[in-house]
C-alpha cells in the first residue's frame, strides 16, 4: 500500500524548508485558521474541571445528542443519538464503514465517483474489495452523471463512497444532481451509501449562484442504507483535534461501535463538551472563514487562469483547486527535468521553484493530468505562490 500522496508532499516540502529554502505550500487540506476562541475555552474549562476519564465508547450522550440534532434539522437526516459515533477523525469513520458493509474474498465493488481524495481507494481495498472508478470529465465540473452511474453497478456493488463537496476537485454538486443521482441507487437495494460531508459548510454560492449542500442520506428511499460521516476539521478549524463523527442505521449503528471499541474506544472526554459548543455556538465564526474562502476562491481561480495550459473548473466550494495540466507534458524544466506526468511536474516545481503541489495520479485515473493546489492559505500567500507558478511554467521548453 502506498503511502498517502498528500502527506508525501507535506513532508516533501518540510524536507525542503528545513535545507532552508523559501518553500510555499499548497499541499494541505488545513484551513490556516486557528480553532475559535470559544471552542478552545469550554475543552480547556472541562479539562480543568477533571474531565479527563474514559469516555463510552461512541461518545458521551451531550455530544451524540447535538450532532443528532444537527443532522436531523439542517441535513434532514433523521437520526438519534443511538445511531451517532464520534471518532478519531472522518478518516476513522469512513475505515470502519467500508468494513462494516463489505465481506473480505466474495468480490464485492465499491463505486468511486473520481477525482477522489487519496485515501479513498486504499480504504475500500483494506476492506477487502475492489474500487471501481466512475469518473467524471473536467467538461462536467467533475461530475458524474446517472447514466455513469448506472454503467458502473454491477451484481457485485455493495457500496458507494460519495464525497460532496469534494476534495481535491474543490467542486459541490448541484442538489437536483445529487437527487437524481440517489434516484439510480434507490433502484438497487444492496447498494449502501457512505457520504463523506466534512466539507458541507463550506459552500460559495457567490461563485455559484443557488448552489446549497444535499444530504443522500435525507432521501428517502436510501435513508435505511445511508452511513452519513462528518467531522470538526475543516468547517470549524478543528484539524489537529482528530474529531469525526458519523450517523448509521440503527442496527449497523451497533455494529460499527462494537467495531470502534475493539479499535480506538473513546476520543479524549475534555474535547466532548466542545462539539456541543462548535455545533450551537459558532455559526458566526464559520461563516466568516466560509466567506474568506470563498473570496480565495475565486482568487486562485483568476490567477490560475493566466497560467498558459492550464484548464481550471471554477472552484465553487471546500478549499481546493484542481487544474488540468497536461498541456505541459513532453516539455523541459530549466533544470533538464522531462515533464511526463503530474507526479513529475510537481517534483520538479517544488525542486526548481519551491513550490508544493499535490499530483494527480492518486485522485484517480482521470486525475492523472491535473495538480491540487489547496488555497488555505492567505491571499498573500495565493498572489506570491501562483506568480512563481506562472514564471517557472512560463520557462518550461
Amino acid at each position: 500500500m502506498a503511502e498517502s500522496a498528500t502527506l508525501a508532499v507535506g513532508a516533501k516540502a518540510a524536507a525542503a524548508r528545513a535545507k532552508g529554502h523559501d518553500v510555499i505550500a499548497f499541499a494541505m487540506g488545513e484551513p490556516d485558521f486557528d480553532t475559535p476562541e470559544n471552542i478552545k475555552r469550554v475543552a480547556i474549562a472541562a479539562l480543568e474541571k477533571g474531565m479527563t476519564k474514559y469516555a463510552p465508547t461512541p461518545g458521551d450522550k451531550a455530544a451524540r445528542e447535538v450532532i443528532a440534532a444537527k443532522l436531523s434539522k439542517e441535513n434532514g437526516v433523521e437520526t438519534t443519538f443511538e445511531q451517532v459515533t464520534v471518532t478519531v477523525g472522518a478518516k476513522h469513520a469512513i475505515y470502519m464503514a467500508l468494513q462494516a458493509i463489505v465481506e473480505p474474498g466474495r468480490g464485492d465493488e465499491v463505486l468511486l465517483p473520481t477525482p477522489a481524495w487519496v485515501s479513498y481507494k486504499p480504504l475500500i481495498e483494506l476492506a477487502g474489495a475492489k474500487c471501481v472508478e466512475v469518473a467524471g470529465s473536467v467538461a462536467n465540473g467533475f461530475r458524474v452523471t446517472p447514466e455513469d452511474l448506472a454503467r458502473a453497478i454491477t451484481p457485485r456493488t455493495v457500496g458507494i463512497m460519495w464525497n460532496s463537496p469534494s476534495n481535491p476537485c474543490g467542486t459541490a454538486y448541484p442538489a437536483d444532481e445529487i437527487r437524481a443521482l440517489c434516484e439510480v441507487l434507490a433502484a438497487h437495494d444492496r447498494i449502501a451509501v457512505i457520504s463523506d460531508e466534512i466539507y458541507e459548510k463550506l459552500i460559495y454560492p457567490e461563485v455559484a449562484p443557488g448552489l446549497s449542500h444535499f444530504s443522500p442520506g435525507s432521501h428517502a428511499a436510501l435513508a435505511a442504507r445511508t452511513i452519513t460521516i462528518n467531522g470538526m476539521s475543516k468547517s470549524y478549524a478543528m484539524t489537529g483535534w482528530r474529531i469525526g463523527y458519523m450517523a448509521a442505521p440503527k442496527a449497523m449503528a451497533k455494529e460499527l461501535i462494537k467495531l470502534q471499541g475493539q479499535m480506538t474506544n473513546s476520543i479524549p472526554s475534555f474535547f466532548y463538551p466542545a462539539i456541543v459548543e462548535a455545533l450551537t455556538n459558532s455559526a458566526v465564526g464559520v461563516e466568516a472563514m466560509r466567506v474568506k474562502f470563498a473570496a480565495r476562491a475565486a482568487l486562485i481561480k483568476r490567477e490560475l487562469d493566466q497560467i498558459p495550459g492550464f484548464v481550471t473548473v471554477t472552484p465553487n466550494a471546500a478549499f481546493y483547486a484542481f487544474p488540468e495540466i497536461s498541456a505541459h507534458f513532453g516539455k523541459t524544466s530549466p533544470a533538464g527535468t522531462r515533464i511526463t506526468s503530474a507526479q513529475s511536474f510537481a517534483d520538479a516545481l517544488l525542486d526548481e521553484a519551491h513550490v508544493a503541489v499535490v499530483p494527480g495520479e492518486d485522485f484517480g485515473a482521470c486525475a492523472r493530468g491535473h495538480i491540487r493546489f489547496s488555497f488555505a492559505c492567505s491571499d498573500e500567500t495565493i498572489l506570491k505562490g501562483i506568480a512563481r507558478v506562472r514564471e517557472w511554467v512560463a520557462s518550461l521548453r
